[in-house]
């Protein structure tokens, strides 16, 4: 009875951890309009302050960039999650990126997922900002996302049926 009552007023939802500390802030605060008018599906941006994303939840890669900059996840809960680091950075050729994960494996929370060097990207002239992305948005009725400083696997993303 409970669980229907929780359902009904809002409680449970599906919960994705921050894959990489920092600030997180709304994606209308992204520069690139492809993700700050939510063209690719809603969720935040992390002003990332350290270099490594790992899988913020259990999950199936469904695409690593060559370039080490951006993977792409499918959770177990349907949910299609597109974690971009820095933006205009796939001219960099996957300079600074060290991917740890490769297209169709299987990650655990907690995994790392790449390393990027923060500083040698921003001296390249690059942006940082890492926009968390539920690319199949329309699937949910809410993805609401907890601003402010985040550390890795804390609270950031909740996302409605």
């Amino acid at each position: 009875m409970f669980g229907k009552l929780k359902s009904m007023f809002g409680g449970g939802g599906i919960s994705i951890p921050a894959p990489v500390a920092g600030e997180a802030v709304a994606l209308s605060e992204v520069s690139d309009p492809t993700f700050a008018q939510g063209i690719l599906g809603q969720g935040c941006a992390i002003k990332p302050t350290v270099g490594r994303v790992v899988a913020p939840v259990d999950a199936t890669v469904s695409m690593m960039f060559e370039t080490g900059h951006a993977v792409s996840l499918d959770t177990s809960d349907g949910v299609e999650l597109l974690i971009h680091v820095g933006l205009d950075t796939v001219m960099l050729k996957g300079a600074h990126y060290i991917p740890h994960c490769a297209t169709g494996d299987k990650v655990k929370a907690g995994d790392l997922l790449m390393e990027f060097d923060i500083d040698a990207i921003r001296a390249a002239g690059y942006d940082t900002i890492t926009p968390v992305v539920v690319c199949n948005a329309d699937d949910f009725s809410n993805v609401s996302f907890k601003a402010g400083s985040v550390e890795t696997m804390g609270e950031l993303l909740t996302l409605k049926k």
